[in-house]
């Protein structure tokens, strides 16, 4: 050491709070200062000739390092995780290290460390990383979870993502619905009293190398579960909170899952750890989403909790969207059939059908409706019309839109009136839902139709040669508006022609402009001489294919008796 300096410099490395080392080119200690064996957890005697793989921390990639300044000059400096002794056990240390080669009369006689402890730097780098990782898959959940209103899709698509991202396999389960019900329910049924609790798989996946293990364990979307008092499933939902279960047990295993039947494929493939989170919105506990690991893949940590709990939490509130969506669409639905197919009584002169088909799961059931009313005289008012917006408002405005229609028309006021007096009932009323409407008063012993209507597509007629054109009617302002102005139109009626009143949905594409709507029901060819439930299915099947429109579609079809 006398070479390296005077006691004044080794006075100043023992006081300094850095952590300082010296190495003879073989990397053995030649001096250890009091902080770099406070550091490394051993006396700094201990250091003295012992190569540096037998000292804590420098080892792995710090001991590379020390070899390529020895051998060419050049300092270097670098960041470094390690582990060091204490007196509690190991702690984990980071650090920023300089090194640099030493020489004396030409000769390299060792290499000098030095060290400064940033542990709260450190910290505060994986800390941000681990938020910008927390962040991207957040990102990632939003594209790819609750992306339809359609409770089983976003259970689905949880399911997947969390196989793919935390787990080796998930499971979404709920809250079988009510007996009898097609709703799911509102809230967290009572629990028996150490009983088993009954649950809905609604959402299930794997990595691609547990397929197999999923159809041994009869995992099946639709399949009710019962979890017995005790399993990790029952004391997440008693909880309100997540239960972990790590390097499980073959008691505590058998304990958790439903059916002991699969116990033998849930060891086969490695089963060793469970993870359940509640799946809670709004304070309604829906069910639990199940997390399982397997084989090889580490134990759950609490970082995988935290971010579990994240991305189940914002799923539930999607959930709990699209749960509230069936149930509304669901009693739209049920009141506009109901209103729908009540009194449709035409005279005997006329034959009519109908039908509606509610849009698909994408959009809230619309305010379409027709309406069938016998009149003085053996004529008969058809009705066809469409309330803006969706949802249950606006099906209960169709009913009243439609119960004021049958008031004024038993006047027996001409169409273009009938309509005068409907639009200053409804702007009265102060609705913001205006209506169009098409009506048309057939009336058999004349031969004769008057139609008028408020801002409605045209009628449509299907003559004996099977071909489709559309009636010109003028076209007023919507209903509710206030402007009035309608005119009444006069058209032939026989037995061999079929009259077709229908709302947008028929037609409608957004893609297309209203001229191209129309060219589409104008193209096509129906079976003029078979029934009027023949010819709408041939209608719907022409411009519905499968059934599922962008928007509710009504149709009425209407044909004089010979």
């Amino acid at each position: 050491m006398d070479r390296l300096g005077d006691g004044l410099l080794l006075g100043v490395l023992d006081a300094t709070p850095a952590c300082v080392g010296i190495l003879d080119p073989e990397l053995r200690y030649l001096y250890v200062n009091p902080a770099l064996a406070r550091l490394s957890g051993k006396p700094a005697h201990e250091h003295l000739g012992r190569a540096v793989e037998e000292v804590l921390p420098f080892t792995g990639r710090g001991k590379g390092v020390l070899r390529e300044v020895l051998a060419d000059g050049r300092s270097r400096e670098g960041i470094n995780d390690g582990v060091t002794l204490s007196g509690a056990g190991l702690e984990h240390h980071s650090w920023r290290g300089a090194y640099h080669r030493l020489e004396a009369d030409g000769d390299v006689v060792g290499v000098a460390v030095v060290i400064m402890v940033i542990n709260g730097v450190r910290h505060q780098h994986r800390e941000l990383e681990r938020v910008r990782k927390r962040l991207a898959l957040l990102d990632r959940a939003a594209t790819r979870i609750g992306t339809t209103l359609r409770v089983d899709d976003t259970c689905a698509e949880l399911a997947d993502f969390l196989s793919s991202e935390l787990a080796d396999m998930a499971a979404v389960m709920m809250y079988p619905a009510p007996h009898g019900s097609e709703h799911l329910p509102e809230h967290r049924p009572p629990p028996e009293r150490h009983g088993p609790i009954l649950l809905r798989m609604a959402g299930v996946a794997a990595v691609p190398h547990l397929q197999d293990y999923l159809v041994e364990i009869s995992a099946i979307v639709g399949e009710q579960l019962r979890y017995r008092h005790g399993s990790s499933v029952q004391r997440c939902l008693a909880g309100g909170r997540p239960v972990v279960e790590n390097q499980l047990s073959a008691e505590e295993l058998s304990r958790s899952i439903p059916d002991m039947e699969h116990f033998p494929a849930h060891r086969a493939v490695g089963v060793h750890s469970d993870l359940v989170v509640p799946l809670t919105a709004r304070g309604n506990l829906m069910g639990v989403v199940v997390l399982v690991r397997v084989g090889d893949s580490p134990p759950f940590e609490h970082q995988d909790v935290v971010m579990a709990q994240d991305l189940v939490g914002r799923a539930a509130i999607g959930l709990d969207n699209a749960r509230r969506y069936a149930r509304e669409h669901g009693i739209a639905v049920e009141l506009q059939r109901a209103l729908l197919t009540e009194g449709l009584c035409p005279h005997p002169g006329i034959e009519v059908a109908t039908r509606y088909l509610p849009a698909g799961d994408s959009a809230l059931v619309g305010g379409d409706w027709y309406d069938v009313i016998p009149m003085p005289r053996r004529r008969t008012l058809l009705a066809m019309g469409d309330v803006m917006g969706h949802g249950v408002e606006a099906a209960v405005a169709m009913s009243h839109y439609r119960a004021m229609l049958r008031v004024v028309a038993a006047e027996d006021l001409p169409p273009h009136t009938v309509l005068e007096h409907l639009d200053e009932l409804i702007t009265r009323s102060g609705t913001d839902r205006p209506a169009t409407c098409l009506l048309v008063l057939a009336d058999p012993p004349s031969g004769e139709c008057l139609y008028t209507s408020a801002g409605h597509l045209p009628p449509a007629i299907l003559d004996a040669d099977d071909r489709v054109s559309l009636f010109p009617v003028p076209v007023g302002p919507p209903l509710g508006t206030g402007f009035g102005g309608y005119e009444t139109v006069t058209g032939c009626c026989a037995p061999d022609r079929t009259l077709l009143l229908y709302t947008d949905g028929l037609v409608e594409r957004r893609e297309q402009d209203v001229d191209e709507w129309l060219g589409r029901l104008t193209r096509q060819r129906l079976p003029s001489s078979r029934s009027l439930e023949d010819q709408l299915a041939v209608l719907l099947a022409g411009l519905v294919p499968g059934g599922t429109a962008e928007d509710d579609v009504a149709v009425l079809a209407a044909r004089l008796r010979p």
